[in-house]
């Protein structure tokens, strides 16, 4: 089967499709996670975090991602400082700052992460990024 991509009025049904896994902090949907013809790995997940709570505590690793904040208010670390982000932000970070991401609202904040290892950048073992 083919890819077809969704229409704007699918991607809330195939979003709650996935099975979403619980966390401490929330819950996590695994979208993808493989090598492509140019990258070592390329994954995609998408993250709830609960008010008030924090993906985990700011840390560093070789890959880089994008995360694209869909509902809900976070706070980025990054450069040795909080930054909030709503709704439709866009972040990039490099792996080798120190980042961390806390749900800076009352309610639930989402956000999906987009992240690739460059050949010869993963160390074995892999990371999973935020």
């Amino acid at each position: 089967m083919g890819f077809i991509p969704p229409t704007a009025s699918d991607s809330q049904i195939i979003l709650n499709a996935m099975k979403a896994e619980p966390t401490e902090a929330g819950e996590v949907r695994h979208v993808f996670r493989t090598p492509t013809a140019t990258l070592d790995e390329l994954e995609c997940h998408v993250t709830t975090l609960k008010a008030g709570a924090k993906s985990h505590p700011p840390h560093v690793h070789p890959n880089e991602e994008v995360l694209i904040v869909r509902e809900g208010n976070v706070e980025l670390f990054y450069q040795n400082a909080w930054h909030t982000a709503g709704p439709g932000s866009v972040i990039f970070l490099t792996g080798a700052d120190p980042h961390g991401l806390r749900n800076a609202g009352t309610t639930a904040a989402t956000y999906h992460v987009l992240a690739w290892q460059s050949p010869g950048s993963q160390p074995a073992g892999g990371s999973k990024g935020d």
